[in-house]
């Protein structure tokens, strides 16, 4: 099945969220509460330091309240709801516009601001020893490139990989580092967007990959000019 039609019907799926996307916590506390059910009484289950990335589920069914999904420093996933005033949807922030793309490139380009996402087929004969695999009960999975978790394939043969992400912010040069997109797979360059916070000199760069139950998404943060984290999570 096409890949692109795949990742459609992800899309279509998650719009019973309305849109589901990347999302900070904001809140002067330095954290913020999330709960085991969308009232203010309901049980914590965690709290999330201001200023961490979550993918966060909107519904309109929820009123002020929003499910968000988050793993800790510890590698701990916690999902649970957490006010909306207390987050700030990376969407909303300055949009960079794109230039142009295809299936191996993508630019997006500001006034102050430009990004170029380079991608590539992946030649799996030539790197087919740098994956590892886990066996379960009936069947084994290509489930490692380089050591790190492999995204974007669902035990399937890589298509397609990042070969660089270079982000030009106000004169400064950034690329991100290459052990940090070595793991991706299956990129699709039609869902990727860039979003600048000027206020506090952060580029957010995202995108929706792989293919159908592979499916990912990633979020890349530079913060003043410094390459800072990546976060990546499945969107369903």
């Amino acid at each position: 099945m096409n890949q692109k039609y795949l990742l459609t019907l992800l899309l279509l799926t998650l719009s019973h969220f309305t849109y589901a996307q990347f999302a900070k916590i904001i809140d002067k506390d330095g954290y913020v509460n999330v709960r085991k059910q969308a009232t203010i009484t309901s049980d914590i289950v965690s709290k999330i330091n201001t200023e961490e990335i979550v993918y966060a589920f909107p519904d309109e069914k929820l009123r002020d309240w929003v499910i968000v999904d988050y793993t800790d420093r510890q590698n701990e996933n916690i999902t649970g709801y957490v006010h909306q005033s207390r987050i700030k949807l990376i969407e909303s922030y300055e949009k960079i516009p794109i230039k142009s793309f295809n299936d191996s490139i993508a630019k997006f380009i500001s006034k102050d601001v430009s990004v170029e996402i380079k991608s590539e087929k992946f030649d799996y004969k030539k790197n087919k020893r740098y994956f590892s695999s886990t066996k379960y009960e009936d069947y084994i999975v290509d489930d490692k490139f380089k050591g790190q978790q492999v995204w974007g394939t669902d035990g399937t043969v890589p298509a397609s990989h990042y070969t660089s992400i270079t982000a030009t912010i106000k004169g400064r040069i950034i690329q991100i580092p290459k052990k940090e997109i070595e793991n991706l797979f299956n990129v699709n360059n039609e869902f990727a967007g860039c979003y600048y916070d000027n206020l506090n000199d952060t580029l957010y760069i995202t995108t929706l990959n792989g293919d159908g139950a592979g499916g990912y998404v990633v979020l890349f943060k530079i913060e003043k000019g410094i390459y800072k984290a990546r976060v990546v999570t499945m969107p369903f």
